[in-house]
């Protein structure tokens, strides 16, 4: 079978399509024929070796996250899927593969599709929809009636926090293009700001979280609108003490995260907040109550139009990390 690999971590890395054996299920795996693979910042991290305190590979190593597809085989001990069962998944961080025509996945990770998304859409949901899931539940452990604020909230991130949030009984605030305020009213913000037209941190009341979608170059702006005792869960700035002692990493993984996260604690406990950090893990229970609010909101995520095939696999990275893609890009079989 074609393959998109890894050879090593480089921090220009190109991935090489190959032939490669097709994978063959374990026990407690299902092999998924891919229809549609998604390209997220997540592949930079990994590409670049920026991850590998958390997850390393050995190489080389056949990259892609998120995918759809449909069930070829099961293992032995498979029980919730059969043949021709229409599925999609964030794979395991430990086994990664969806740039691949056909991926061997752990049943625990798995979920049946979306009835009201194609193979398309579906592929353009795990990942976000987790990690909202996860941000929101996990790491903030939010209640109703609290307050959160998301810059940036306008993109694919922002189409799955929102519903999530809104179902907790959240008041939601978002930042983003003008273009993308109706969808996002549309979608149940309180709140939503034009960042050409309008400073959320001179306008917004405080808020007890904040998610960060862009980075350190949004740190002091996120810092002034939340309250004393919120907190801070980043997508994009990097791991601390608390990520590594959370995942129960070793006394050197710890020692380092510690350091490379010293200044962002340093400047949320100023602000008498608290800061963390999430990388999304799979969870196909999870997964399965995301299918249920997709289905009962009828969310659409949004794809890029542009149309890539695995040999155009890089390409589709470099739209991700330097252009401005119109939504998820994808990879089609």
């Amino acid at each position: 079978m074609q393959a998109a690999q890894l050879n090593k971590y480089d921090k220009n890395f190109k991935l090489e399509v190959k032939d490669i054996p097709m994978p063959t299920p374990t026990a407690n795996e299902v092999l998924v024929q891919v229809k549609f693979a998604a390209v997220n910042p997540l592949e930079m991290l990994i590409g670049t070796g920026s991850v590998k305190l958390i997850q390393d590979y050995a190489m080389p190593t056949t990259m892609g996250s998120e995918l759809s597809g449909v069930v070829i085989t099961v293992g032995a001990n498979v029980t919730d899927f059969k043949a021709g069962d229409a599925v999609y998944s964030r794979l395991p961080l430990g086994k990664i593969g969806a740039f691949a025509e056909f991926a061997a996945i752990d049943q625990d990770a798995v979920a049946l599709k979306p009835e009201n998304l194609d193979f398309a859409h579906s592929a353009a949901v795990p990942l976000t929809g987790l990690t909202a899931y996860q941000g929101l539940h996990e790491e903030l452990h939010a209640q109703s009636g609290e307050r959160v604020m998301i810059p940036g909230g306008s993109g694919s991130f922002g189409q799955m926090a929102i519903p999530i949030a809104r179902e907790m009984g959240l008041n939601v605030s978002v930042s983003g293009n003008a273009r993308s305020k109706e969808a996002a009213l549309a979608n149940g913000v309180d709140q939503y700001f034009d960042y050409r037209q309008e400073n959320y941190w001179e306008e917004l009341a405080p808020v007890d979280y904040v998610i960060d979608t862009i980075g350190p170059k949004e740190l002091d702006h996120e810092l002034k609108v939340l309250k004393s005792g919120g907190k801070l869960l980043s997508l994009r700035m990097g791991p601390n003490r608390h990520f590594a002692q959370s995942h129960h990493l070793s006394w050197l993984k710890t020692t380092l995260f510690s350091l490379a996260g010293a200044r962002l604690d340093r400047q949320t406990k100023a602000v008498g907040a608290q800061y963390r950090f999430i990388f999304v893990r799979s969870d196909g229970a999870q997964l399965r109550k995301i299918t249920e609010l997709v289905e009962r909101e009828n969310i659409v995520p949004a794809i890029d139009p542009t149309e890539f095939k695995l040999a155009d696999i890089n390409q589709a990275l470099e739209l991700v990390a330097t252009g401005h893609p119109k939504g998820k890009v994808l990879i089609q079989f």
